[in-house]
This record gives structure tokens, sequence and C-alpha cells, in this order.
């Protein structure tokens, strides 16, 4: 049985990249194709704010605002205004590309991935560092859909995964430069085990991982060890996110209409009790 309880039926169409906001005690998500990002409180739902475009991934900053990806844009958006201010354009990608999952980096700049949108992808997905000041850097080629970005508790390693090659990569990371380097992979999994969709650290320097093709949420050691795993509640979990010692996790829908009859909430907002905390997770240095 899964230890997992709905919290929030919000029948996202792909609802993903959850943040959890501990000055505002509340968690924050997106609904991709609805350009929204909801906001979950300690009381219930808060709402939800909506962009110009497509919200794939975000982070906090600093100063307030969000920094979302958009299609091919990186933008800052400032919730008291409504006001989305570009950052950046990333056009130096595929037409058929879109920006995906993205996070804050231990460095205070914004670190997001692309993938193909064609049914059947390729690996021409990039992953790009956007620093404060709008600079482009793009850190690492041949994703079919980047995905599972996270930083251990101490910074000095990251993690991501490209969901269509089943893998998981790790590499040392130097939060004072955003250099990357020493690459290895760490998991290749099936589609049983779980295909590799968004990812978080625990405060214990584990990785969890949501397996959106298993219905689970997988635990791996740093070194990639598979330690065991959580039934989810639904067939597709997108990314998972620590909030004090509770696990939120995000779902999807989309191209799995024929199961709303048996799974009436699919694309609702879960939460499990973890019994562990997750690794900090920075603001962009935007202030």
């Amino acid at each position: 049985m899964s230890r997992f309880e709905l919290v929030w039926d919000t029948r996202c169409q792909v609802g993903e990249s959850p943040v959890w906001d501990a000055g505002g005690n509340r968690l924050l998500f997106a609904d991709i194709y609805s350009r929204r990002i909801l906001r979950y409180g300690a009381s219930g739902p808060e709402g939800h704010w909506t962009l110009p475009d497509i919200v794939p991934s975000f982070g906090l900053c600093a100063s307030g605002r969000i920094v979302a990806a958009q299609r091919r844009q990186v933008v800052l958006f400032d919730p008291m205004s409504g006001l989305a201010t570009p950052l950046a354009d990333i056009f130096d990608e595929p037409d058929t590309n879109r920006l995906n999952d993205g996070k804050v980096g231990p460095d205070g700049c914004f670190w997001v991935g692309s993938m193909d949108t064609r049914p059947d992808k390729e690996p021409v997905g990039s992953l790009y560092r956007i620093t404060p000041e709008g600079k482009v850097e793009r850190k690492v080629e041949g994703f079919k859909i980047f995905n599972g970005l996270a930083w251990s508790p101490d910074a000095r390693v990251m993690f991501h995964a490209c969901t269509r090659s089943y893998v998981i990569d790790a590499w040392d990371f130097d939060k004072q430069t955003g250099r990357i380097s020493n690459r290895r992979r760490i998991a290749t999994l099936t589609d049983q085990e779980g295909r590799p969709d968004g990812g978080a650290f625990d405060s214990t320097g584990c990785y969890w991982s949501a397996g959106v093709s298993a219905g689970r949420i997988n635990r791996f050691s740093l070194s990639g060890r598979l330690l065991g795993w959580f039934d989810f509640p639904l067939p597709a979990p997108t990314m998972p996110c620590f909030a004090g010692h509770d696990l939120y996790v995000t779902s999807l829908y989309e191209s799995r209409e024929h199961l709303r009859e048996q799974y009436p909430t699919l694309g609702g907002l879960f939460r499990m009790r973890a019994g562990v905390s997750g690794a900090p997770v920075a603001r962009f240095a935007d202030a």
C-alpha cells in the first residue's frame, strides 16, 4: 500500500518542478502547459500565478521574485506585480526543442536543460547555466529529455538524468565557479524500475528519483546503488521535493487520459512522511 496521500486534486496536465518556499511555509509547483505556478500552503491550496508562456521549471530568487524557464527563454517573474521580465534567450537550439527541468544551483545561478518535443526523440538537448546578469553558458549536450537535476547536501556533487535514455549521471561540482567535471554514469534503469524524471537529494546524501514509467519513487545512494523505493498511488509521478520531513510529489495525466476512470486523481499533488529532511536548495542570486 502506498504511503502517499492526495493533498490537492489539481488535475495538472503535467505537474512539475515543486519548490519548497520555507519563508512562506508553502510549496510552489508548475502545471507546464497551463502556464501556471500553483501555491499550496499550511492551510491548503492558495491559488496560482499565470505566466506568459509554458512553465517547465522555476526557482526562488533572493529578491523575492521567481526565475522561470519558458519555452525558449528564462524570465524573472514578480509575484506582486504579475510581470515577467526577460533574463535570457536560448535560441541556439533546434526548433523542435524546448526548455525542461531546471533548478537554482549552489552557485546562485539557474541551471536548466532542454528536450526534444518530437515523439521519436533525439539526443539534441543541452544543459545551460544562467547567471543573474543573464549570461548563458552551455555546459553539456546530448539529452533526449533533460531531467532530474539536484545537488548533494555539501554542494560537491550534481546529479541529472536523461529520461528517455534511462540514465542518471553525476558530476563533481564547484559552487564557487559553477565548474563541473568527472562525469560518471551512476544508474541505468528499465521501464519496470522507472525511467528517471525529476529528482531531489535528502540531507543524508541520498537521491530520490521519480520513476515515471513504474509508478514509484526510487532512492539511490550517492554512488548510485538503488537502496529501495516507495510505491506511488498513480502511474506517473514526475518530481519529488522535500518540505521539512515531508516529501511532496507532482504527477501528470498527459497521454494517460484513458486511465482517468481507474485513477481519477491523475495530475494531483501528493505527500508522504519521509522521515528525513531535504538537502539545502539555493536562491537565485539576483539581489
